[in-house]
């Protein structure tokens, strides 16, 4: 057995409590979820897909599994996952996160919702399944993920997500249906700060935004002190430009100090101008951060971005999320959780430089690589 595959990630699995009875138990947990995220890895999208590569791969499993039964079937993997504590599955996942990641001052973590569009299961009358996804910036991670029971929304599954989190020294970002004063008092009593996005859920904060900075901050009309930059992007024939104000003069925007920690507010303004077409688009946030750098505020906000851009686009177009039709119990939920520790796992991998799609390809063909990956360690 190579005693090198153990000391990975796969170590943080081992202790988890197997859904199954003893009685007729064939395979071991921890050797039918070593071949699934090795599995999912190299670009497998199913169960019989899983069952498949462990047949092709047996010789090298046995070195480091005990697989007394030879590689479990289809139908096994399918089982076992379908039964699979999820709470259980994500504790171990944030452990082994929580080694792998070093907490830094000033992370970025984005929260942000997704649906896995093909779950529902029409038979049994159930929804699709809706996760909210902890993404750090900073390290190129999936911090922490948790489904919304079907009864409930992300707004009441968020202080779920953020009690899995190291929130120290952290900025959290999110969008404004998360702009709720429970959540930012969770955050700041959890050692981080927040940038939160002013919508319409909360139409009399918006309101007095819009009015301090048309009348006090762009036109310093009521000497109101503010900080500002601006910045350009261009390219595709596209012209993207990207203003910021931000105060800490709250101006009796929270008399009663409701929002814990509120330090400051901003406003940031999108233009995008593609040949003669011309459009402007202005978003506002309230924040625990200094209301003195413009710059951090408007880097902030465009980071948030990246867990649509660098996760959820990922997951769709390279992991294949949204044309997985697995539906059965726990089954879906657990798949995905699968395809994040091998995101995580190819993302902390800084021998290859080249994307995530052929990182999983040179998995596939090199025994050698994708024992690095399973013992990436900090």
């Amino acid at each position: 057995m190579d005693a090198q595959a153990p000391r990975g990630a796969l170590r943080f699995f081992a202790n988890m409590e197997d859904p199954r009875d003893n009685q007729g138990k064939r395979h071991r947990l921890l050797d039918i979820i070593a071949i699934a995220i090795t599995g999912v890895i190299c670009d497998a999208n199913g169960w019989e897909d899983i069952a498949e590569l462990g047949e092709c791969k047996q010789e090298w499993f046995e070195t480091f599994l005990e697989l007394p039964h030879g590689i479990p079937s289809h139908d096994t993997f399918a089982r076992v996952f379908a039964r699979l504590d999820p709470h259980a599955f994500e504790l171990c996942f944030g452990q082994w996160m929580a080694h792998l990641n070093q907490t830094s001052q000033g992370r970025l973590i984005a929260v942000d919702g997704k649906t896995l569009r093909r779950s529902f299961d029409t038979a049994a009358n159930r929804a699709a399944i809706h996760m909210i996804n902890a993404w750090c910036l900073t390290n190129q991670t999936v911090l922490a993920q948790v489904v919304c029971d079907e009864k409930a929304n992300e707004i009441t599954t968020m202080p779920k997500l953020l009690e899995l989190l190291d929130l120290r020294g952290a900025v959290v970002t999110a969008d404004a249906m998360h702009c709720q004063r429970d959540t930012a008092q969770q955050i700041v009593e959890g050692g981080g700060d927040y940038l939160l996005a002013v919508k319409d859920n909360q139409p009399a904060l918006r309101e007095n935004l819009e009015l301090l900075f048309e009348q006090g901050l762009t036109g310093d009309c009521q000497g109101v002190r503010y900080d500002f930059v601006e910045d350009v992007d261009a390219g595709h024939g596209r012209i993207e430009t990207r203003r910021c104000w931000c105060s800490e003069d709250l101006a009796g925007l929270d008399p009663d100090g409701a929002w814990a920690g509120l330090r400051s507010v901003a406003r940031v303004q999108r233009t995008r101008q593609i040949g003669q077409e011309i459009s402007t688009v202005d978003h506002y946030y309230i924040s625990s951060l200094p209301g003195t750098d413009a710059k951090r505020i408007l880097d902030t906000s465009r980071g948030h971005w990246s867990v649509e851009n660098q996760l959820h686009w990922c997951m769709d177009v390279v992991f294949h999320e949204d044309d997985r039709r697995i539906r059965v119990g726990h089954a879906a939920e657990n798949f995905t959780r699968l395809s994040r520790v091998a995101l995580n796992l190819l993302k902390a991998d800084k021998t290859k430089k080249t994307s995530i799609r052929r990182k999983r390809k040179i998995a596939g063909w090199s025994l050698d690589y994708m024992l690095h990956l399973l013992t990436l360690s900090p």
